[in-house]
């Protein structure tokens, strides 16, 4: 298992053999044993096979065009709508309509993603994680018929790899590990922990392709800027008051 977390490889190439309901269901079970707050597992997990639904999401994931090969996509969601229920139907006030409760699921959600994403890597599997589901949460509430206490959190494409890219850069351990409590970061520090990945010489391509002067910069002016970072926040605090989590104006 050890070994199937280092040699982690993000999949976006997919041959044309299907999953097994048999195996899908193991690794979904598999997801299903990760910690969760309280064990109220306040999370749920949308299976879409159909070439239409998976269509209808890719548009939700700037058409990227593993979601539409990728013979399963995995919605991870926060989810209070059926925790909700259960309490109401025994006879128990939920007061889970706020922020933190959001946090929570979220977090229960993430575990679970993370879980089903090792299972289906020590099977053979590959998979490639979505950060883009935030982005356009509504829609996917709208594609997925998600009620009023659900939002997406993440997305996962699984199938059988066609590819085997290189394992991607890593800062060095000791830029994220802090012993006892934080230490910040020198000038010295950050210099070195991000020079290897400078150096790259698929990042010094991005780099000139871009026109920019560093690669901080493609992040901050072309990746994740802040207009559409502040944009899609916007957007996704309005999903969250949608959707039941934010009682009171944020």
């Amino acid at each position: 298992m050890l070994d199937t977390l280092l040699q982690h490889r993000t999949i976006r190439k997919y041959t044309g053999e299907d999953i097994s309901d048999e195996l899908l269901n193991k690794i979904l079970g598999a997801g299903c044993r990760a910690s969760t707050t309280g064990n109220m597992q306040v999370y749920s997990i949308i299976v879409n096979r159909d070439t239409e639904m998976k269509k209808k999401l890719a548009g939700c994931h700037f058409n990227q065009p593993m979601v539409q090969q990728a013979p399963v996509v995995l919605t991870f969601c926060a989810d209070f709508n059926r925790f909700n229920q259960w309490c109401r139907q025994s006879e128990a006030d939920p007061g889970y309509d706020n922020f933190l409760s959001f946090f929570t699921a979220a977090i229960d959600a993430l575990l679970v993603a993370q879980n089903v994403c090792i299972a289906a890597e020590s099977e053979g599997l590959g998979i490639c994680y979505l950060g883009t589901t935030t982005y356009l949460a509504g829609k996917i509430i709208e594609i997925l018929q998600l009620p009023k206490g659900v939002v997406p959190v993440t997305t996962v494409t699984v199938g059988w790899p066609a590819e085997k890219p290189d394992l991607v850069d890593r800062l060095p351990l000791n830029a994220v590990v802090h012993n006892e409590t934080y230490r910040d970061y020198t000038s010295k520090d950050i210099t070195g922990f991000y020079a290897e990945k400078e150096a790259l010489p698929e990042n010094l391509r991005f780099i000139a392709e871009n026109g920019k002067q560093s690669l901080a910069q493609v992040f901050t002016d072309v990746r994740y800027k802040k207009a559409d970072n502040e944009l899609f926040s916007g957007m996704l605090l309005t999903v969250l008051q949608q959707q039941g989590f934010l009682s009171i104006q944020p």
